[in-house]
This record gives structure tokens, sequence and C-alpha cells, in this order.
């Protein structure tokens, strides 16, 4: 399987011949198997040039890069391999018509919401008093079918994330990490910084699955299609967020993996610290290399695969070969 490249200091990305390094500031060389690189995330100041991309491209590895604060920036997404105009077509008349483009944003919001709940009743099967948060979040999901309009379903939506946030404080073990309320740009506390950090990579994460699929990441259905470079992403990421990003956040925190320490008060918002950030990447590889057993296919896949298989069950979708049906958790 091919793996991701993680760059944290500044330096120049550069190629030679037919071989791709990395030379930090201070001249030590990193040199990176492209054979094996699935996409290259990074994190510092990097330099590069046309060369750079035209081998990025020749050989399909997808560059995402992070600001100062770990926070996803943009990508370059190399010419598509499996462009179709055909499924562009499906894609954007799923879009245009409302009933359909509905239908597909409230599967991604029922996804998302049952991985939610399962993650819930895993714990509270653990002693945890979260008996509140499951019965209000069931009963707002029941809701969501009635809703004449996406805007209402992300309401609706908006409604539950509040309460599974709120249910971090029975589940982190630690003070210093309590939820109050869900802030973005820029975080204001230790945890929402972490939620923004675990969410960007995985938006990431997403793009490069879609990269390898005949989908068009410009053409969501959830988050409107607009001048945003990719919305699809962001749709499909919402189903894998509490299932690959919240699993990390508690098992780092709760095993003292990354404590307040590993933060920086600053002006605008609170910084991750780069060997932080080292850290937790590296427990949230583990979590998606993790197996289950799929149950269509009657073998173990990893999550990271299951990302694919979920792009891959959209297609057929969109090709009204088979009703999408999102994943979710069997356990």
């Amino acid at each position: 399987m091919k793996e991701t490249v993680y760059i944290f200091s500044n330096g120049r990305l550069k190629r030679k011949d037919n071989t791709l390094f990395f030379e930090t500031e201070d001249g030590n060389k990193k040199f990176i198997p492209v054979e094996n690189t699935k996409e290259i995330f990074m994190f510092g100041e990097t330099d590069l040039n046309s060369k750079v991309l035209n081998f990025l491209s020749q050989n399909e590895i997808v560059l995402s890069y992070f600001n100062y604060y770990g926070y996803y920036a943009g990508s370059f997404y190399p010419r598509e391999h499996y462009n179709s105009g055909f499924m562009i077509l499906r894609q954007a008349d799923h879009y245009t018509d409302e009933t359909k483009r509905q239908f597909i944003a409230k599967k991604f919001i029922e996804g998302a919401v049952k991985n939610c709940l399962k993650i819930l009743k895993y714990y509270e099967r653990r002693g945890k008093d979260l008996t509140q948060y499951i019965n209000g979040i069931e009963d707002i999901l029941s809701k969501l079918e009635e809703q004449e309009s996406i805007e209402k379903a992300m309401a609706i939506e908006g409604q539950i994330k509040q309460l599974y946030y709120n249910a971090f404080n029975c589940i982190i073990d630690d003070p210093e990490f309590s939820f109050e309320r869900r802030t973005k740009r820029p975080p204001r506390d230790f945890l929402n910084t972490l939620i923004s950090f675990s969410n960007s990579v995985i938006y990431s994460y997403v793009l490069s699955e879609i990269y390898q699929t005949h989908l068009d990441p410009r053409i969501g259905f959830l988050h409107t299609t607009n001048f945003r470079r990719f919305t699809l992403n962001l749709d499909v990421a919402e189903i894998f967020k509490p299932v690959i990003g919240d699993r990390t956040i508690f098992a780092v925190l709760n095993k003292k993996i990354i404590t307040e320490n590993d933060f920086e008060k600053q002006l605008n918002g609170i910084l991750l610290k780069d060997s932080a950030r080292k850290r937790f990447l590296q427990y949230m590889e583990e979590r998606l290399k993790e197996t289950i057993k799929h149950s269509g296919l009657n073998k173990q896949v990893s999550y990271r695969r299951l990302m694919r298989l979920e792009l891959y069950k959209l297609e057929k979708h969109l090709m009204e070969e088979e009703t999408y049906k999102p994943f979710v958790m069997d356990w």
C-alpha cells in the first residue's frame, strides 16, 4: 500500500532525474520513494518549482499544504487520469435536480450522525453517562427526512453536532480539554484546535481517494458547489470524521499522548506544536490501517480503504445502478 509523506520542516522540495527529495534549510536531504508515495502533506514553509509539479503529476501524487496553524490551505491536484465526462454529467444532474441532491445530502448527514451515535454508545457501554446525549441526538435525527431543503437539513445537523460535541466532556478525562462551543477560525481552546486539525487532515485524505475514482471533487451535494475549489471531499469526510478523527482525539487525550503543554496560545488563536502534530498523525495513521470485517465483501478492509469504497458506492448511485447507503460502523 502506498504511504502518506508528511513534511514539517521548512525547506525546498526538489526533483533530480526520477527522484524527489526534500532539502531542509540547513542542507539535510530526505529522499521520497515516489513509487510508494500516495500523497504529500506539507506543514512547513516549502519552496518548489514547475519541475516538481510536473513530476508529481506524472506519478499521480496529490500534494496538500497546510497553513501556519496546521489547517488545510489547498492542494495540487494532478491531471485527472480517470477523468470521465459521463461521470461529471451524472454528478451535475444529481446536483441540479433538487430531489436527487437532497437525497444524497441527507444520506451524508445520516451516515455521519449514526457514526456519532455508535461512538457515544460505545463509551456508554464502558460506563460513561451519555444517555441524555444519545436520546437527544436520536430524537433530532428522526426529523431529518421531513426537512424540505438542504439548508434545513444542515440546521438539523448543526443541532446534533452541538449535542455530540457537548458529550466530549464526559468522554475525555481531562478538564483542560472541556468543550463549550465549536470555534473554527481561529479555534479558541485546546479541544477546538485539535478538532480543526483532525478535520483538515481527513479532508485531504478523502481528496486523495477521490483522485483515484471517476468523480470530480468540485461537485459536492451537501456543501454548496460554487467557486470553492473542492466540495465533494468535505461531504464524504463527514462520515469519517467521527470514525477516524474523533476516535483518534479521544485516544491521544485519554492516554495523555497530547496534553495542554502541546499547545501555544497566540493572539490569533491556539497553535498545536509540530511535535504534537506528528504524534497525532502517527495515531491517526494507525487508525487508518486498522481493518474491520466488511459485510458486503466478506473480508477485512482498512478504514482508509473504506473511504474509497464509499466513493465507489456513490458512483454506482449516480449511475443509478445501486441506491447509496452511507457507511456506518458495525460495533
